[in-house]
């Protein structure tokens, strides 16, 4: 994913296919979608009651000025079902983040059975400026500057002191916070920058290193792509390389007229270097976000995109074969138009609904903190295109917000400094990522002692260990949700411990 790369969406009111790999968002759209229609059957299946209600809590949008009197409504969720023990019993919160959360983030996962378990409340919170939880003037840029990680981690804080007076919890209700990518990150840094309210945090497929020109992402895709582990192979890789070699070769040739009728294209790419970007961008798409979610419930996985590039030697055709997921169903093409990208990520009307009303948050979140754009440059293994640049990521930060390049870099720093990259050297958090997944590349795969600990997973993708247990997972995924439990369990454990030896302790005189 780059840039605009990184999180976009296909819309679904327009016809406009955003660039810089919109597919990944596309696909996180329709696994989502899919996933909620399982959760709502299945709870008519077994007659349960409806859906968790949501609630609101008044938020400051400045928790580090008073002088900003302002406010928002921020939603969340509560499932009290296994909280069987209220004076006792821990405290299990869900960290949403770059989009809207629904009441099965509080109703089913990996961290609702270790509710189950455990006798656990969960809670699910929805992040500042996304879903619901947004003023209707939440885009004005002038009203962007209150959306960070450090406001969104505040928040937090103050959902703590707002649920442990209204459900009436002391200090022997232990708290622990589950996360998977950005909010993976968040989960780690409440438990850094909070010890004093989490006890612990699972931080899955987290990449708490932040980094401008995250040329990894796409290294890795190439290894995933060859790896015999998800049914990838060596040819399968040099065919994609081979059909975007090809396509360097016509776009060096000017031919713009065959590229744009190959693939399917509403607009003419020769307009721009921009909008070739923008083409070969959403092509890689494709694969990136095959590989980001492979077997998580998208209709292409690493064995079908394979079997499709390796299913003659014309790499290219194969390619313009496999294109046509791009293309919406009763639609003739897609654009590949910067201008338009560019206008979409100036609109300021509030889409509360949909993960497509995340575009204008998330883009500027990468431009202010995390960087994340995934180049192709031509010094790694990457498969893709070189029109695949950084530069035309940074131009994004510089023309929707009015962010300079050099900022950029300089905020990524902050972060890094800010958090501790990728040796946060926190305490009672579990770091767990999947090979496959691209994004491991920026989280932590090395325990870095007793308490920081790292699970690293063969064969797995993005987030994979936070569903449920379901047939046909891989052995080491099935271990590795054991392993969190384990490590779930001791931690109530010590601090039952800690609890008993406070109230029992009596202090000489």
């Amino acid at each position: 994913m780059k840039g605009i790369s990184l999180f976009l969406l296909l819309l679904s009111s327009s016809d406009v296919c955003f660039g810089f790999g919109t597919t990944i968002w596309k696909m996180r759209e329709k696994i989502e979608q899919h996933k909620e229609k399982v959760f709502n059957e299945k709870l008519n299946q077994l007659g349960s009651p409806p859906p968790l209600k949501e609630h609101y809590i008044e938020q400051p949008m400045d928790h580090f000025d008073p002088a900003v009197k302002v406010t928002y409504q921020q939603r969340y969720w509560v499932n009290d079902a296994f909280w069987h023990d209220r004076l006792h019993g821990p405290v299990f919160l869900f960290i949403g983040g770059e989009g809207p959360l629904s009441a099965r983030a509080a109703g089913e996962g990996e961290h609702v059975k270790l509710a189950e378990t455990y006798g656990a409340l969960v809670f699910a919170v929805e992040h500042r400026y996304y879903g619901n939880s947004i003023n209707k003037d939440g885009l004005q840029l002038e009203n962007l500057q209150y959306l960070s990680s450090q406001q969104a981690l505040a928040d937090l804080a103050a959902f703590h002191s707002f649920a442990v007076r209204t459900y009436n919890m002391s200090d022997q209700n232990r708290w622990i916070s589950f996360g998977g990518s950005y909010p993976g990150s968040l989960s780690a840094w409440f438990r850094l920058k909070y010890p004093h309210l989490v006890y612990g945090a699972i931080a899955s497929s987290a990449p708490v290193e932040a980094l401008t020109n995250f040329e990894a992402y796409n290294e890795v895709v190439a290894a995933s792509l060859s790896d015999p582990i998800v049914n990838g192979s060596k040819q399968c890789a040099d065919s994609i390389r081979n059909a975007f070699e090809t396509i360097d070769f016509l776009l060096a040739a000017k031919q713009y007229t065959k590229l744009g009728k190959d693939f399917k294209s509403c607009n003419d790419i020769s307009q721009s270097e921009q909008d070739v970007n923008q083409l070969v961008s959403n092509l890689a798409g494709i694969f990136m976000g095959v590989v980001q979610y492979n077997d998580e419930g998208s209709e292409l996985t690493i064995t079908s995109v394979c079997q499709n590039m390796t299913a003659t030697k014309d790499a290219y055709r194969n390619l313009m074969k496999l294109n046509s997921v791009r293309i919406k169903p009763g639609k003739k093409c897609a654009y590949n138009s910067w201008n338009m990208s560019i206008e979409q990520l100036r609109n300021t009307t509030v889409d509360p609904a949909s993960f497509t009303g995340a575009m204008r948050q998330w883009i500027y979140q990468t431009c202010t903190q995390f960087g994340y754009y995934q180049s192709c440059d031509t010094n790694t293994s990457c498969l893709f295109s070189s029109h695949m640049d950084l530069q035309s990521d940074l131009d994004i930060c510089d023309i929707v917000y009015g962010i300079p390049n050099d900022e950029v870099y300089k905020r990524v720093a902050f972060t890094n400094a800010y958090y501790g990259s990728n040796q946060p050297k926190g305490t009672r958090i579990v770091f767990v990522n999947g090979s496959i997944d691209p994004w491991h590349a920026l989280s932590v795969l090395k325990s870095q002692g007793t308490t920081e600990t790292a699970i690293y997973i063969q064969g797995t993708a993005h987030c994979a260990n936070m569903g449920e247990d379901k047939p046909g997972d891989l052995p080491q995924l099935t271990q590795a949700r054991k392993d969190i439990s384990h490590q779930v369990l001791q931690w109530l454990q010590e601090g039952k411990y800690e609890v008993d030896q406070k109230l029992h302790f009596k202090p000489m005189y």
